[in-house]
């Protein structure tokens, strides 16, 4: 696999920036030039004197592409919570045509983007439109991160059919263990046979 893809989680605080970083590392070992890119993010902290999210700050670490921080995160939201109750209270709508130019912006000047959501697929950005959307208006696969835990298998699945309901491509899927869990492995295989292909092995 080598081009720009969108990463999505089963859940939020499963592995998506850490499995983000591992492929621009990766991608850059092979010789591309990469950018990170986070369209929404909700969650600032002061770092180096600035108010910045913790993602985007390792995603432009990571990347070998210099880019403005407004193409790489078009929306930053200070309080840590679902991105469109974090909009409404700063008065902000998230316009997508802001983040498709953005996205183009970055294009220019990488081989690759790698783009990574907030939360899961379904998470709305405003009262009619979710993460979804995003993925469908820049027209990229998606890498699914799954957080091996308890449940997974319902999370997976459920998150396969609504990429699949939109008709957007699941281009691989990230087993991350962040605990370990009884039958752990039999999970890992059980979603290796659903989803119809194993998960990515990435670079430690």
């Amino acid at each position: 696999m080598s081009e720009s893809v969108f990463i999505t989680g089963t859940d939020t605080g499963v592995g998506k920036t850490y499995v983000a970083v591992r492929l621009i590392q990766q991608y850059i070992a092979q010789g591309y030039k990469v950018v990170g890119m986070k369209p929404v993010a909700a969650g600032c902290e002061m770092i180096d004197g600035i108010w910045q999210n913790e993602d985007v700050v390792k995603l432009m670490a990571a990347s070998n592409v210099q880019a403005p921080r407004e193409w790489v995160n078009p929306y930053s939201f200070d309080a840590p919570i679902a991105p469109h109750i974090a909009a409404a209270q700063q008065n902000v709508q998230i316009d997508v045509a802001k983040i498709q130019q953005a996205y183009k912006e970055l294009q220019g000047l990488a081989d690759i983007v790698i783009v990574e959501g907030a939360g899961g697929l379904l998470v709305p950005i405003d009262e009619r439109r979710t993460m979804a959307d995003i993925v469908l208006a820049l027209n990229l696969p998606v890498v699914l991160v799954v957080n091996v835990k308890l449940g997974c298998i319902n999370h997976t699945l459920l998150t396969a059919e609504a990429l699949k309901a939109r008709q957007i491509r699941l281009s691989g899927w990230v087993a991350n263990v962040i605990s370990p869990l009884e039958c752990g492995e039999e999970n890992i295989e059980t979603l290796a046979k659903w989803l119809g292909m194993p998960p990515l092995i990435l670079p430690v």
